[in-house]
């Protein structure tokens, strides 16, 4: 991986894992499908000249049918529940949740498609989901918090949000194998927002956010979606499909990293060790080879 790639890949786990962070912010003052909208309508203003600049508008036009499939799928719903989890629990523990996604594609690869993994990828879910078991017990109050969320449903949310990303990525790899990236992109995104567009109009709040969920909302659709796919499709292009997903083990490191400096988030012991456990049954997963 050369300096740039390097680069690249840092850049995009830290906006990544900021992510978590502005939505822990503007959670609070939006709520859920009113959120997924200005992230997902912003990201896909942001992306379509993009797209007409690459000439890929033809594709999304042939497969608009499964790729509005996946924008429901690998945006709206998961976006949606991890706004939930953000009423409840920190930024970095979403974070280490969301990175069991390549489990997930690997068993529903499995169970659907039956891609069955090797020995050694069948430790890593193994271990993988042990590290999600333990995590959840150790953090699974079922007493409604401020926002009138549990710790507990937050992590259900976060689970089933890696599942749908897991279910999102092998219909991809079934029905839309060969479609640019940058067509997923932009279609998921502006069938996300037609999609959540009633719901986040019933839910829209009554009383205007202030200026800093409004921050955070914007960062989330140019900076989170927008500005990290162009970054992720470069790392794609340059070192194909399997190191660029290697931004996966990154981002919960950065969450952590941005949650404690400015919202005083401090991770606990237990919350690093079950994360290191869930990173490495990840990487297993995968099929990393680890030294």
């Amino acid at each position: 991986m050369k300096g740039r790639d390097l680069l690249d890949l840092l850049l995009l786990a830290a906006i990544w894992g900021a992510s978590f962070l502005f939505m822990r912010v503007a959670a609070p003052h939006f709520g859920a499908f009113p959120l997924v909208l200005v992230r997902v309508g912003g990201a896909a203003l942001v992306l379509l000249p993009l797209l007409f600049w690459q000439g890929q508008a033809a594709h999304l036009r042939q497969h608009w049918r499964v790729i509005s499939l996946v924008g429901l799928l690998n945006s709206a719903l998961p976006f949606a529940l991890f706004i939930v989890a953000a009423l409840a629990i920190n930024a970095g523990l979403s974070a280490i949740f969301n990175a069991t996604t390549p489990m997930w594609t690997a068993l529903i690869a499995w169970l659907w498609l039956r891609d069955k993994p090797a020995p050694l990828r069948l430790f890593g879910l193994g271990l993988g989901f042990a590290g999600v078991l333990a995590l959840a017990l150790g953090k699974a109050s079922l007493q409604p918090g401020e926002h009138g969320v549990s710790p507990a449903l937050a992590i259900a949310a976060c689970v089933g949000a890696a599942a749908l990303y897991g279910v999102a990525a092998n219909v991809t790899k079934r029905h839309l194998a060969g479609v640019p990236a940058l067509t997923l992109a932009v279609g998921s995104q502006l069938s996300a927002a037609v999609l959540v567009a009633g719901p986040a109009w019933w839910a829209w709040p009554a009383v205007n956010p202030p200026a800093s969920a409004w921050a955070a909302a914007l960062l989330l659709a140019v900076l989170c979606s927008g500005v990290a796919y162009v970054l992720y499709f470069r790392l794609i292009a340059r070192l194909g499909p399997a190191a660029a997903s290697s931004v996966t083990f990154l981002i919960p490191l950065f969450a952590v990293a941005w949650g404690a400096v400015f919202l005083g988030e401090r991770p606990t012991g237990a919350m690093l060790a079950g994360g290191a456990v869930i990173l490495v049954g990840t990487a297993l997963a995968m099929g990393v080879r680890l030294r």
